[in-house]
């Protein structure tokens, strides 16, 4: 926005681990190391769940969080978030989405973010209050507090 003076939008997301101190979050991508290598990731979040001994789903709960930020030239900025809670699963299950999608299963799902197609995640329907994604809740808020898009 600095650079440009034209309203700008920025997002950030990672995977909250409640055994795990709230790690890895806003460091998710560095899990995978310089190659962003998300089946290291994954065994990392594993490992230390296992060395924590967060082995029961009960004890391996989790949440996506996804947050946009909307800074606009007069040097006010906006923030809207998006969280969708769950569990971690191991082994991962499913190849679609990508990052930590194959070991997360939403809350009320019986299939793992790496197992639903994205438009499953993110689409809104009639009827439904939010999308079942977090960067898609974020981008709900978004387009009704911003945009006032219902």
């Amino acid at each position: 926005m600095r650079a440009t003076g034209v309203a700008s939008l920025s997002d950030d997301s990672g995977l909250v681990v409640d055994a795990l101190g709230g790690e890895p979050g806003i460091y998710s991508a560095r899990w995978g190391g310089p190659e962003r290598d998300f089946a290291m990731a994954m065994r990392n979040v594993e490992e230390k769940l296992e060395a924590a001994g967060a082995t029961t789903p009960d004890k391996r709960s989790a949440k996506f969080v996804a947050v946009l930020c909307l800074a606009r030239p007069s040097g006010k900025t906006h923030l809207f978030r998006g969280e969708v809670a769950g569990t971690i699963v191991w082994p991962p299950r499913g190849t679609l989405g990508f990052g930590y999608d194959p070991i997360f299963l939403p809350e009320g799902q019986d299939r793992t973010f790496g197992e639903m197609m994205s438009l499953e995640k993110h689409a809104w329907k009639p009827g439904q209050p939010t999308a079942l994604s977090h960067r898609a809740r974020a981008f709900q808020k978004f387009a009704r507090d911003a945009l006032g898009v219902e």
